[in-house]
């Protein structure tokens, strides 16, 4: 295992095991976001903030670096941590991965349409905005009582951007891939392009 690996998988692990100490609170808050409060190792990049997504996706990232037995059993000890946090407060995760959705999903309905008024300008920014897709996919799968409208929602956005991107390899860093396969994460497998044609008003009539 390279040294940078070995970082990256205690920088999402020490991000893991911060917010299982704080669930309890966090999920009986009425925050959606909530500073994780600690200090990214030294050479990686700032942690986010403390939200059941990003949690979930720490994990599904921590799950592709761990490469040793000693990775994978401190990774299942924080998986059964955390699982454990789930039954407990089932009814309260529910409610915040609900409340997250709508959140996320409001920041990604609006890149798509800054995108779609001034595609120079935002095209390139894909790589990152598209990790709230990513944060939609799973916080959809913890709350099923999203409202019908938020689901219809992201079907026609998801249409939209399937017809103008751009195939090609995993855009995020390839020790992530076998995390996110292309057949559930396609959106992670492209880029937008520099310029669109036939646009419509909004993605979303």
């Amino acid at each position: 295992m390279s040294p940078e690996t070995k970082a990256a998988f205690e920088h999402e692990l020490h991000y893991l095991q911060a917010g299982i100490e704080q669930m309890e609170s966090y999920l009986l808050s009425m925050a959606v976001y909530q500073s994780v409060g600690i200090n990214a190792l030294s050479g990686e990049p700032p942690y986010p903030e403390l939200t059941l997504g990003n949690l979930l996706l720490s994990r599904l990232r921590a799950e592709a670096l761990a490469q040793t037995p000693a990775q994978q059993a401190e990774l299942y000890k924080s998986y059964e941590e955390m699982e454990a946090q789930h039954a407990r407060w089932r009814v309260a995760w529910v409610k915040k991965a609900a409340a997250e959705f709508r959140a996320r999903m409001a920041l990604w309905t609006t890149f798509l349409e800054d995108y779609r008024l001034n595609p120079e300008a935002q095209y390139d920014r894909y790589a990152y905005e598209v990790g709230r897709r990513v944060l939609l996919e799973l916080l959809l799968k913890e709350a099923p009582n999203i409202a019908e409208t938020q689901g219809e929602l992201l079907e026609k956005l998801d249409h939209m951007l399937k017809s103008i991107l751009v195939e090609g390899d995993f855009i995020w860093d390839s020790s992530l891939e076998k995390s996110f396969p292309k057949a559930e994460f396609w959106y992670l497998y492209g880029k937008l392009p520099k310029a669109i044609s036939g646009a419509k008003d909004t993605y979303y009539d």
